[in-house]
């Protein structure tokens, strides 16, 4: 049963609110003003706090300030309670990090969807996400909705790249976030000698070019179509402003993105140490995963042997002499360019 702190210093809304909440199966804590709300809240550590705002001893404000730096309570959904109408009121306590908020007078309905509108979404962020672009559209989904997600992304200013036009390059100062409409993105480093290695591949629905905005750096990486592309350039300021506006999303995000660095470091280890025919597999797994076509419950790749080479780590040459002993094995196909894998589990077997 999850518990719910209630700080509230008007009695009659104090036991009227309790009184719905516990009819809706929580257990309520209470509290009659902000400093013995917080001792509450440390002594209990509830799974939602609802705070009134203007009370005496301590504002809400304080109790949310208060709150936040204590590490075993800083992530607990708050809302705030208010009678106030005023815009700066509402505006104040989310930029504080609060995570809703309800005007007095509210009904009964109003409060309980609010309370378990937050309480689904806290659990919904402490689930684990894939370390990819797929786990940071789940973290956003999770967070702000489907209508916002795609509120965020439409209307915006369309850039269309042509096959192997440069969207950008290592050592520019970022400028936008951008978002896959169409086509398929590459995402490379070169050395000395001009060889490229991919580091990541982006297709419709990815975001990417956020790294570099969330350090405040210069791209540490080039990225360039891998065929007619269409993006959604959504600019810098609204990214922030999009990471500001969730405390749990944005800590969320930045453990999204530590487990990635970590799979690109398994990645690069994989390509100094793995075999020729491991790093191939591997390519195709992860192509498969990107890019797949289905035909005929196959998966279908399309794509130049020199990027295919590039995201194995290897010469084209190689690659091409690898490809033909996987077809000679059955575990893959290659008609007019395209490579249909035929065995999937062979070739994870060859990956593990």
């Amino acid at each position: 049963m999850k518990k719910i702190l209630l700080i509230e210093d008007n009695d009659d809304i104090r036991i009227n609110t309790a009184e719905i909440l516990e009819l809706s199966s929580y257990t309520v804590i209470v509290a009659e003003n902000g400093k013995v709300g917080v001792e509450k809240a440390i002594e209990h550590m509830p799974d939602l706090i609802i705070c009134d705002i203007m009370m005496p001893l301590l504002d809400g404000y304080g109790v949310f300030h208060a709150v936040h730096k204590n590490d075993a309570i800083k992530n607990t959904p708050f809302i705030f309670l208010t009678a106030k109408t005023e815009h700066s009121d509402f505006r104040k306590g989310m930029e504080l990090g609060a995570d809703d908020y309800i005007t007095k007078p509210f009904s009964g309905t109003e409060l309980l969807n609010a309370v378990d509108s937050r309480l689904k979404k806290h659990e919904q962020l402490k689930q684990e996400l894939s370390p990819d672009l797929d786990g940071l559209q789940h973290l956003m989904r999770v967070s702000f909705g489907k209508s916002h997600l795609h509120s965020f992304t439409k209307d915006r200013n369309i850039n269309k790249y042509r096959k192997k036009q440069a969207i950008y390059s290592e050592g520019n100062h970022p400028g936008s976030l951008f978002y896959v409409l169409k086509g398929k993105v590459k995402v490379y480093k070169t050395n000395e000698n001009a060889k490229e290695l991919v580091t990541d591949l982006y297709s419709p629905g990815d975001f990417f070019g956020y790294v570099a905005l969330l350090e405040g750096t210069v791209y540490k990486d080039s990225a360039e179509a891998l065929e007619d592309t269409e993006l959604a350039i959504i600019p810098q300021q609204d990214f922030d402003e999009l990471m500001n506006t969730n405390r749990e999303a944005a800590q969320k995000f930045i453990r999204l993105l530590a487990k990635n660095i970590s799979e690109k470091e398994d990645h690069l280890l994989g390509l100094a140490y793995n075999s020729l025919r491991k790093k191939v597999a591997e390519a195709l797994m992860l192509l498969q995963k990107k890019y797949h076509k289905t035909k005929d419950n196959q998966f279908v790749i399309d794509i130049t042997r020199d990027n295919l080479a590039t995201i194995a780590g290897t010469a084209t040459e190689s690659l091409i002499r690898t490809l033909t002993d996987f077809r000679n094995e059955k575990l893959i196909d290659i008609n007019d360019g395209m490579i249909t894998i035929l065995n999937e589990k062979k070739l994870e077997h060859l990956i593990s």
